[in-house]
């Protein structure tokens, strides 16, 4: 039981730092720059709703309740990461974000279409499973682990930039997010929805 349990959770943290599809990790590094460690509650909860969105996805999907097409999603994902890596690009400097709700619901959707791009797989590796939710809360909890250490990296980058190295939090969040915008560009280009 707790093998089982441990197994899935560890499946969850592997699907969201596997190397080859590091654009998890890219979504989260412009979810998380613009903040300081002493946003933490905020930014725990901005990753939080991402998971509910991404769990949401799969529960859907897992019990066949919605078909997505996976070209589409494989298109929107880099899209969603490019759309909050531009958003940080124009607010970087501004005092304080405003409209939370708007942030919170966004990134609730975007959870949602990130989690599609995992259903498949997820289908697969549940397979007949009696449990299938409890399959799910585990995986969730794997992707919220992970997602805590890469946003605590990104924090902790953050902090070593503006403080050792005497980056503005303005430039550091817009060097990080202009090196996103260069990443998923080519991402977008190469989905198998703009080759047709």
């Amino acid at each position: 039981m707790l093998e089982n349990f441990w197994f899935n959770v560890n499946y969850g943290i592997k699907h969201v730092l596997d190397p080859n599809g590091y654009d998890h990790v890219l979504f989260l590094m412009v979810l998380a720059v613009p903040y300081i460690f002493k946003d933490w509650k905020r930014v725990l909860i901005l990753v939080s709703m991402f998971t509910l969105g991404h769990t949401l996805s799969l529960v859907l999907a897992a019990y066949g309740v919605v078909t997505i097409n996976g070209k589409l999603v494989e298109f929107l994902i880099p899209v969603t990461i490019l759309i909050a890596a531009v958003y940080n690009i124009f607010t970087a400097g501004k005092k304080e974000r405003k409209g939370l709700g708007v942030l919170f619901a966004t990134t609730l959707f975007f959870g949602l279409i990130h989690g599609f791009g995992f259903a498949r797989e997820f289908k697969m590796f549940a397979g007949q499973s009696e449990n299938k939710l409890e399959l799910l809360i585990e995986f969730a909890l794997g992707i919220e682990i992970a997602q805590v250490i890469i946003v605590f990296v990104v924090l902790f980058l953050g902090f070593l930039m503006q403080t050792v190295f005497r980056f503005s939090r303005r430039d550091w969040v817009m060097v990080l997010s202009s090196i996103v915008v260069g990443l998923v560009i080519p991402m977008i280009l190469e989905s198998d929805l703009l080759k047709h």
